[in-house]
C-alpha cells in the first residue's frame, strides 16, 4: 500500500496543489491541505474498489478537505464572534471578500431578504437566532432565508466570477482580487 501512495503523490501531488491553491489562494494552506488529503489517501486507500477511478476518488478527497477546513473556519468564526449584533449591520457590513456583482446582487435584494443573507451566511448566525433577532417565528425566518437564497443564486449565476454546471448549481466561486 505505501508504495501505492508514493505512486499517486509522484503522479498528482504538483497537479493537487495547484487545485487546492486555486481554492484557497494560500500557499502555506494549500500545502497543509495537501498533507491532509495525502494521509486521508493512505488511511483509505483500501476502500477504494474500482482502481480505475483512482484519480475522481484522489479528487473528491481534496474538495471534501477544502470543504472541511472551510467548515471548519466557520464553527471558529462562530464562536469567537459575539452574536449581539449592532441595527446597522446589514448596512454597514463589508462584504470585503466577494466581488462587486456579488455585492450587487445582494445589495438588489430586499431589505427583508439581504437582512437574511447577511445575518445567516455572512455573520453566521444560526436561522434560529437569526428568528429571535427579527422576532420572527423560527419556521418564518427559515422560510425567509431559504427564499433570499433562492433568489440570490439565481441572481448570481450571471456573475463573471462564479462557475455553475447545466443544471445552475453553483460550483465554484473565485474571490476578490484586490
Amino acid at each position: 500500500m505505501q508504495n501505492k501512495v508514493e505512486t499517486i503523490w509522484i503522479d498528482l501531488n504538483e497537479e493537487l496543489y495547484y487545485f487546492i491553491f486555486a481554492k484557497v489562494k494560500d500557499e502555506n494552506l494549500a500545502h497543509d491541505i495537501l498533507q491532509d488529503v495525502f494521509l486521508k489517501i493512505q488511511l483509505n486507500l483500501d476502500q477504494l474498489k474500482q482502481t480505475s477511478k483512482l484519480t475522481s476518488w484522489v479528487y473528491q478527497i481534496t474538495r471534501n478537505t477544502i470543504v472541511d477546513h472551510y467548515r471548519s473556519q466557520k464553527k471558529v468564526l462562530r464562536l469567537s464572534k459575539n452574536n449581539n449584533l449592532a441595527e446597522n449591520d446589514v448596512d454597514d457590513f463589508e462584504y470585503a471578500k466577494l466581488t462587486n456583482c456579488i455585492n450587487d446582487k445582494i445589495k438588489g435584494l430586499t431589505k427583508e431578504y439581504q437582512e437574511a443573507i447577511v445575518l445567516t451566511y455572512l455573520k453566521m448566525l444560526s436561522q434560529k437566532q437569526y428568528a429571535e433577532r427579527i422576532q420572527l417565528p423560527y419556521s418564518s425566518a427559515k422560510s425567509r432565508v431559504q427564499k433570499a437564497r433562492n433568489i440570490l443564486k439565481k441572481n448570481i449565476l450571471d456573475c463573471p466570477n462564479v462557475e455553475s454546471d447545466t443544471t445552475g448549481t453553483v460550483i465554484d466561486f473565485h474571490k476578490k482580487i484586490n
